[in-house]
């Protein structure tokens, strides 16, 4: 069992604050994340700068792409972003286009999905997942339990890597050991914390005591 990554969210509203958290974090994560609102608010910009401060590490586009597979993926591409995400209510078309452009698609799921919908996404090519607590519905009290466990480890069966992410701080990491989990997506538990490096050390190093 590999020790998963640790990823860092870079949920920001402007960039001048994204690129402040990636000075900080960006040598202490191994993969770091051009989050969906930043995407939004700021586009393909923060990609660019991200690839400009980090040229050797890995950088995903959070897209969450619906539609327009090819360009969205040429556009990423293009940016400086390694991998992009697709909605799992996207097509296969959608994500077969997509994967065509970069170099990985990772599938983010949220509400209904099913088993056979992620066999023909394995089928297409794609076998990198997300797998989602939200953040509305971390804030309507849901937590993490069995069942989330249990699907985590359905996919991994059928050979997704997968990526977890969902208020995690380092005392939740502690539910999923013996899992072959991927990565691990952390935003505000690091980027905001009061020391980010301290607190995403601490993340590794609770991640490799846990996967040693």
């Amino acid at each position: 069992m590999m020790i998963p990554n640790l990823q860092v969210a870079l949920d920001n509203n402007l960039l001048s604050d994204a690129l402040r958290s990636a000075s900080v974090l960006g040598n202490e994560v191994d993969i770091i994340e051009a989050g969906t609102i930043l995407c939004l608010q700021e586009g393909m910009e923060a990609v660019r700068c991200l690839r400009a401060l980090f040229p050797e590490k890995t950088i995903i586009a959070d897209t969450k792409c619906a539609d327009a597979g090819s360009t969205v993926a040429k556009n990423c591409a293009e940016a400086g972003a390694d991998w992009m995400t697709v909605i799992c209510s996207a097509t296969i078309p959608t994500m077969k286009a997509a994967k065509d452009n970069i170099e990985e698609v990772q599938v983010e799921l949220y509400g209904d999905w099913t088993y056979e919908q992620a066999q023909q996404w394995l089928d297409a090519g794609i076998s990198q997942a997300i797998y989602h607590q939200s953040r509305d519905a971390l804030l309507s009290g849901e937590t993490w339990g069995e069942k989330d466990l249990n699907k985590i480890k359905k996919l991994v069966e059928m050979g997704f890597r997968v990526s977890v992410t969902g208020g995690l701080d380092k005392d939740t990491l502690e539910l999923f050991k013996g899992i072959d989990v991927y990565t691990f997506i952390a935003g505000r538990s690091i980027r905001e914390a009061a020391d980010p490096v301290k607190a995403a050390r601490e993340f590794k190093d609770e991640i490799k005591r846990i996967w040693k």
